[in-house]
């Protein structure tokens, strides 16, 4: 809007694997993020929840740990890290840090955390509401830390809502080039006090057709720039060299070849004013640019490009937290590649194609990870001839978006529609789409949208993984309300898993052709088929073979039908645990909860040694009649015969826990596969799924390699 893989949380971390028949997908990134919800906490998590302006909607996963003041939350280390981002959240108006705990070692600088950022109210977009609860900070630790250390966060204060981690090994700085020219020879102040921006207008007029550098240190600018063209503008690394601005270029128009790379722009963004040019860049870099390496943070939007930007290429970047776009390339973008970018909490599109004033085309949206955006979607193609969608990886939208749109939706004119050959191939969408209080129902993970006109390019959407969306996989719908056709569409090569209503929402006119589209877990129905409005035409469901799974049609158009309202489980003898997030009481070095449930028994967590009892706990998504659980230990003869003394306790909301099954001691023997099995009874339902263990005559600690659950007795 204007201003196969699959997927598996283990462990807490989102990570994704791709058949060696694609390409990966999502970004390469510097970073590993690992959940709150997965870690060792003395707080309580929230969520999940999918309720537009709720904390926990807007969090990564739909859950986050809530902190008082001297509650923890311990993450384990995933890998050699010397650097750290916290995504958080603090209640409205207050402020406060978080200690900083390396192995139970105090820092001794502590992580400043604000709500000066969030809770942005834009009242003249139909259908928002309060939202932007999250925001990032970082810091260096000032030393080393490797896989299975400690990093531990406890606020002071405030309250604080902690969401994500994400554990970084930055490089040391890099050095100037040579012949360069550094903005501290023209006067620039490195330590932020003094107003730098003459200095680095003096240096990029002097470094024509060369490189301006900008050394490691903290620089401030009071005004935007203009005229940058025909020049590099380099730092020393994103966590080195850092331009305080909200507005760092704005111009309209650049002969081009500028190149901006390794270093932060931090803005102070603090509501959405559509009037104001508070972005990275406003307007034009000209033709043969690029922005890569960049740490663009709490500005109105990232890059909002107009004019020619013909081959721009816009790579490695991280933008986070801006009340508006990631990325809009606003009309007349040709040939422009925007690809291996991280981007977390917008507060609208995160990604996006607009044509206005001209049709963008021959460009694409590649390889990107994009996280959180709070209102619209995750990737929007507003029109536009001869788009790319190519190997994205999207999740948790929260309000009036999917993960991706591909609309004539026009907002302004003049507009150019859809046309040519639109490609969405090989994306991964986890918990997108959301409900749309305007229309009072719900937009699918994958919206085509013949919003103010009828689609009539060609649009292939291939290879698609859709994982736990809240309500639809694929939607087609005429926005506006006129039910203009949608036609054109070949679906071919998807995996739906865990669809909350339906595998198709159609309500226009048109046609897809769907092939290999392949699903399990639906929630009501494979096919919601009520183009509106009534009698405006009908939707063709084409079946080019190799489907399964979403055969079956809702048979009401007078209802909508909500989420898990239908369908009988399609599996009823799987694993419920396999997968799901766990946390537990303590773990011993690398053997971390998520070991417990990720299906390889050769794998195990270990609470803190000597200090029984000790818990583990699964979330098995919903609440589940669960009649029998199977508990192993690896299956080698190394691992001598113990027993296990376990209660087995179980909540359906993730606070009040009653007694499943009492202190029973359980027999753990190689000779007979190391597993033990645990009868439920009748009357068990739960979801949140408590393992306690007062001892162990094998080990000092509590041990599984894999906890089961089953419906089946």
């Amino acid at each position: 809007m204007p201003a196969a893989m699959v997927v598996a949380l283990s462990a807490g971390l989102l990570t994704a694997a791709a058949p060696a028949a694609h390409a990966a997908v999502g970004a390469s990134l510097p970073f590993t993020s690992v959940e709150a919800e997965s870690a060792t906490t003395t707080g309580t998590k929230i969520g999940p929840d999918y309720t537009q302006g709720t904390i926990a909607s807007e969090a990564s996963g739909r859950q986050a740990v809530r902190l008082d003041p001297g509650r923890r939350v311990e993450f384990t280390v995933p890998s050699a890290s010397n650097a750290v981002n916290v995504s958080y959240n603090v209640p409205d108006g207050q402020s406060g840090s978080l200690n900083v705990y390396v192995n139970g070692t105090k820092l001794a600088r502590t992580l400043p955390v604000t709500s000066k950022y969030s809770y942005i109210d834009t009242g003249w977009i139909a259908g928002a509401k309060t939202h932007h609860f999250f925001d990032n900070a970082r810091m260096l630790l000032g030393q080393s830390v490797q896989p299975g250390d400690k990093v531990a966060f406890e606020p002071t204060g405030t309250q604080v809502t902690v969401d994500v981690s994400d554990f970084e090994q930055v490089d040391g700085a890099a050095t100037q080039p040579a012949g360069s020219v550094s903005v501290t020879s023209k006067g620039a102040d490195p330590s932020g006090n003094g107003d730098s921006t003459q200095a680095f207008r003096d240096a990029i007029a002097a470094a024509q057709g060369g490189v301006v550098w900008i050394p490691p240190g903290d620089y401030r600018l009071t005004s935007s720039l203009s005229g940058v063209q025909n020049v590099t503008l380099q730092g020393a690394g994103s966590w080195y060299s850092i331009v305080h601005t909200s507005r760092f270029i704005d111009q309209s128009s650049s002969s081009g070849s500028v190149h901006i790379k390794d270093f932060a722009v931090l803005g102070e963004v603090t509501e959405r004013v559509d009037s104001n040019p508070d972005n990275f860049v406003n307007g034009a870099l000209g033709p043969n640019s690029s922005v890569s390496g960049m740490w663009i943070q709490h500005m109105k939007v990232g890059l909002w490009l107009m004019g020619d930007n013909d081959n721009l290429v816009v790579e490695n970047n991280r933008i986070l937290d801006t009340t508006a776009d990631g990325l809009n390339l606003n009309g007349n973008a040709h040939g422009v590649r925007v690809r291996n970018n991280f981007l977390r909490n917008q507060g609208d599109d995160s990604l996006a194609m607009w044509s206005l004033n001209g049709a963008d085309s021959n460009s694409s949206f590649e390889n990107n990870t994009i996280s959180q955006p709070n209102l619209a979607n995750g990737i929007a193609i507003y029109g536009g001839t001869d788009i790319a969608v190519r190997n994205n990886l999207v999740s948790d939208t929260n309000a009036l978006g999917s993960g991706i749109a591909i609309s004539n939706q026009k907002f302004l004119d003049p507009f150019s529609p859809l046309s040519g050959t639109i490609t969405v191939a090989g994306n991964t969408l986890v918990r997108t789409g959301a409900i749309n209080p305007n229309w009072n129902h719900p937009m699918g993970a994958l919206r085509v949208d013949s919003y103010d006109s009828a689609i009539n390019a060609t649009v292939n959407i291939t290879d698609t993984t859709i994982t736990d969306s809240p309500y639809s996989a694929f939607e087609f719908v005429s926005g506006g309300g006129h039910g203009y056709p949608v036609a054109g569409v070949n679906i071919t090569g998807a995996t739906v898993r865990n669809t909350g209503t339906v595998v198709v929402q159609a309500e226009t006119q048109g046609a897809a052709k769907f092939s290999n589209v392949q699903a399990t877990g639906v929630g009501a129905a494979g096919i919601y088929n009520c183009p509106y409005p009534s009698g405006s035409g009908t939707f063709t469901v084409g079946d080019g073979g190799g489907n399964s799974g979403w055969s079956s049609t809702w048979g009401d158009c007078s209802t909508w039908p909500q989420p898990g309202q239908g369908n009988t489980d399609p599996d009823p003898g799987r694993n419920l645990a396999k997968g799901r997030p766990a946390t537990a009481t303590g773990s011993q070095d690398v053997y971390t909860p998520g070991k417990a449930v990720d299906g390889d028994a050769g794998t195990y967590w270990e609470s803190a040694n000597n200090a029984f009892p000790q818990s583990l706990t699964v979330d098995l998504g919903s609440a589940q009649a669960v009649r029998r659980l199977v508990l192993k230990l690896p299956p080698s003869s190394a691992w001598g015969a113990r027993t296990q003394t376990v209660t087995v306790l179980g909540s359906t909301d993730g606070s009040t826990y009653s007694t499943v099954v009492g202190s029973t001691g359980y027999r753990f023997d190689p000779a007979t596969g190391n597993t033990a099995t645990v009868p439920l009874p009748a009357s068990t339902s739960l979801r949140y799924l408590r393992l306690t263990v007062s001892a162990n005559t094998g080990w000092p600690a509590g041990q599984f390699s894999e906890v089961e659950a089953y419906l089946t007795s």
